[in-house]
């Protein structure tokens, strides 16, 4: 019985699926486990219907069956297999299947079902807390990076000015000094200028 009880653990926790944000069993999965053909299980889910509220259990739509069917060996319509959508059983769901079959292989098997629910909401609870504990980190980084780019730009632009230095400024016109005199320009004969000698 104890080389079972791992290997049926793992058995279980491969079973269990997301299915609009909920954890869950399908019904064939569930009938498995607990020992009894899938639309033997329906019928006892559907005598007991008002024991099942929508958050024990939900059926699945075409575009939810399309999906699995991709991800799971699920046999397609219309090649034998079932006809009817499927249920899903989320934690409670589960053990009150287990319930209403009255066999002894349900009971036991319930307990299975129960401690894999509760393992995986163990791990859902420490991703969470892995999660936030990244984000803050990422903030942390996120920071000193700010920080040092900040830096890094400053020394970047500081040696761009110095290979690149701005052209000299031109030196303002200078004040003559001394005196200006201001005489009448000479007067020259032209006669003497345009002489020929």
């Amino acid at each position: 019985m104890k080389k079972s009880v791992p290997r049926t653990n793992r058995l279980i926790d491969n079973m269990i699926r997301t299915i609009r944000g909920h954890k869950v069993i399908l019904d064939r999965d569930l009938a498995a486990l607990y020992g009894v053909p899938t639309f033997r299980f329906n019928e006892a889910v559907k005598r007991n219907r008002k024991r099942f509220p929508a958050d024990f259990m939900f059926q699945l739509t075409t575009e939810e069956i399309a999906a699995l069917t991709s991800q799971i060996a699920m046999s397609k319509t219309g090649r034998g297999g079932r006809r009817t959508l499927p249920f899903a059983f989320t934690e409670h769901g589960a053990v009150m299947a287990a319930n209403i079959l009255h066999s002894e292989k349900a009971v036991q098997m319930s307990v299975f079902v129960v401690r894999a629910f509760v393992k995986m909401r163990a791990m859902i609870t420490t991703q969470k807390d892995l999660a936030g504990k990244l984000a803050a980190l990422e903030k942390a980084l996120t920071r000193r990076l700010n920080i040092h780019e900040r830096v890094i730009s400053d020394i970047i632009q500081q040696i761009m000015s110095l290979l690149n230095p701005p052209p000299p400024e031109l030196d303002p016109p200078r004040k003559q000094i001394g005196f200006i005199v201001r005489e009448r320009a000479a007067t020259y004969r032209r006669s003497l200028i345009n002489a020929k000698p």
